[in-house]
């Protein structure tokens, strides 16, 4: 058979393999290793949200192709979502988009609004499917590095303001952010959204997030500060907030025009998904304000389980302000390289992590940084301590 004269992956995506989360997954288990790695929680969500899809499936709500924007409970629950916790007010019908998970959001928001040639601002270290939909959307990724100052990693405002050109087209947030676990300051923002007006750039923000911070951080989306509004792309998800990753709800909100631009996208991708458990979602969005609470509190405690074992075996901590993942540097430990160390460390002492590295353009800024998640039970969190004393 004769060879092909082209690779049959397109050049846009021929830097893109198989992701470290495949590869590092595989390795946990094949060395019966604990997998702090993929960002997933070990147990499921609410029992009564759970019911609830249950329920829809039983009722025949969302058995058949639901509304192309997403059911109308789930898209007034996201509104009044919105509302209530940061007075940011949205039409149900024409400023909020249903999406299969905040992936397919983000991909569809740069598909739909970056032109072949657009820059796109991205804060490095990112999420890796970030730079694949930069790619596939035609775009030029232009990185701007969060940098650990103290016990966070910051945002250099000049930095940010010097990437800027003529070609930018947008910048694409990420606060609460993973994987440095920094959430963005309201002097940070609004230095952002002050440099969005002034450019007239539109704002791409992944706030998957939201409910998961911490201490005296807070999280504000970036579209409540001026001028804001009419150039934001606001995205969330119920994967992180209510345990059903596997469910891949996710949401936009923003102006009926960026709404109809991102839909034009999305419409093309899977046109609609997960019907009965976005009926589930809805009501998932009204749990009183305890059950977040309790989420945080559980959590919380689980950072500071893990912290402290990394600590006493020998890592420098960066203690996270959000999200469920804590990064280390593991130059104390006499090491350099985390990709390196993230390979060999399941046969070391049976631990999987993640190399910063990996989401980094830069990638001798992200060498000495190793990413580990505690979405998981307080046993297995105490297992993997056990186990990474060792080192």
């Amino acid at each position: 058979m004769a060879a092909m004269k082209r690779p049959p992956l397109n050049s846009r995506l021929a830097a893109f393999g198989t992701t470290i989360f495949a590869e590092m997954s595989a390795l946990a288990v094949s060395t019966g290793s604990v997998n702090l790695g993929q960002g997933f929680p070990d147990t499921d969500g609410p029992d009564r949200i759970a019911e609830a899809a249950v329920r829809a499936i039983r009722d025949g709500r969302g058995n058949q192709y639901p509304p192309g924007p997403g059911v109308p409970e789930l898209r007034t629950a996201v509104a009044d979502h919105q509302r209530e916790r940061y007075g940011l007010v949205y039409d149900p019908d024409t400023e909020v988009l249903v999406t299969a998970g905040a992936t397919e959001a983000i991909a569809a928001a740069l598909l739909a609004l970056v032109e072949p040639g657009d820059e796109v601002i991205a804060l490095e270290p990112y999420y890796d499917s970030y730079a694949a939909c930069i790619a596939m959307a035609g775009g030029t990724r232009v990185p701007v590095t969060l940098r650990p100052h103290g016990d966070r990693f910051v945002l250099d405002l000049d930095e940010l303001r010097d990437a800027v050109t003529d070609r930018t087209r947008l910048i694409l947030l990420n606060t609460p952010h993973n994987p440095t676990g920094t959430v963005l300051t309201r002097e940070e923002l609004a230095a952002i959204a002050a440099l969005a007006v002034e450019r007239d750039l539109l704002v791409v923000t992944d706030e998957v997030y939201e409910h998961l911070v911490f201490d005296t951080a807070e999280h504000l989306p970036i579209a409540t500060f001026p001028g804001m509004r009419e150039r934001t792309v606001t995205i969330s998800s119920a994967g992180k907030t209510f345990s059903f990753t596997g469910w891949k709800v996710g949401w936009v909100t923003a102006t009926p025009e960026l709404i109809t631009a991102v839909r034009s996208a999305k419409q093309y991708l899977t046109y609609v998904s997960a019907g009965p458990f976005q009926y589930a979602v809805a009501e998932a969005l009204r749990l009183p304000d305890t059950y977040f609470t309790g989420l945080r509190d559980d959590l919380r405690a689980k950072r500071d389980l893990l912290a402290d074992g990394l600590a006493q075996a020998g890592f420098a901590v960066f203690r996270p302000q959000g999200t469920y993942f804590l990064t280390t540097d593991i130059r104390p430990l006499g090491e350099s390289d985390g990709i390196a160390f993230c390979r060999a460390l399941p046969e070391r002492c049976g631990v999987v992590a993640i190399p910063h590295a990996v989401f980094y353009d830069h990638r001798e800024q992200g060498a000495p940084f190793v990413r580990f998640a505690f979405c998981k039970r307080t046993e297995v969190l105490q297992d993997a301590v056990k186990r990474l004393a060792s080192l």
